[in-house]
C-alpha cells in the first residue's frame, strides 16, 4: 500500500474520532470544552509531528511529498468520517453537514496536518540514526561458529 495513502488514512480516522468525541462531549457541557479542545489539537499536531520526524530520522524517500499527499487525503476523508461518526454518535446529522465537513473542515485538517508534518520532517532529518553514531571505545564480541559435534 502506498506510505501517503496510509498516513493520510491514518491521520483521517484519528481526526474524525477526536472530532466526533468533543462533538459528544459538546452535548453534556457547551460551554466548558476549552481545555478539551487545545489538548485535542495538540495530541493531533503531536501525531503528525512524530510520525513524520519518525519518516524523516529513518530517512524514508520522498517524505515530504509523501506527507504533502497525505494531507491532501487526510482532510475530505476526515470530513466525511466525521459526518458519519456524528450522524451514528452524537445526533443524526444528515447530509446537509457533509459539504461544510469536506470544504472548510477538510481545509483545516489538512493544514492540521500537514504543517506539522513539516515540522516533524525538519526536525527528524536532522536526528543521526542509531546506525550512525560513533562507534564505540569496546568492540562488541562477534559469535563464533560452532563445531560440527557441539
Amino acid at each position: 500500500m502506498r506510505s501517503w495513502l496510509v498516513r493520510g488514512l491514518g491521520m483521517a480516522v484519528l481526526h474524525a474520532i477526536a472530532e466526533v468525541a468533543l462533538a459528544k462531549a459538546t452535548v453534556y457541557d457547551p460551554t466548558g470544552l476549552t481545555t478539551a479542545r487545545i489538548a485535542v489539537i495538540a495530541l493531533l499536531v503531536g501525531a503528525a509531528a512524530l510520525w513524520s520526524a519518525l519518516d524523516a530520522w529513518l530517512r524514508r524517500e520522498d517524505a515530504g511529498r509523501t506527507w504533502f499527499i497525505a494531507s491532501l487525503v487526510a482532510g475530505p476523508v476526515s470530513g466525511v468520517l466525521y459526518v458519519i461518526g456524528r450522524a451514528i454518535f452524537v445526533d443524526r446529522t444528515g447530509a446537509e453537514e457533509l459539504w461544510p465537513a469536506i470544504s472548510g473542515g477538510a481545509a483545516f485538517t489538512a493544514l492540521l496536518v500537514l504543517v506539522p508534518a513539516g515540522l516533524g520532517l525538519f526536525v527528524g532529518g536532522r536526528l543521526k540514526r542509531p546506525a550512525e553514531a560513533e562507534p564505540s571505545k569496546h568492540p562488541r564480541p562477534s559469535p563464533r561458529p560452532r563445531a560440527a559435534g557441539d
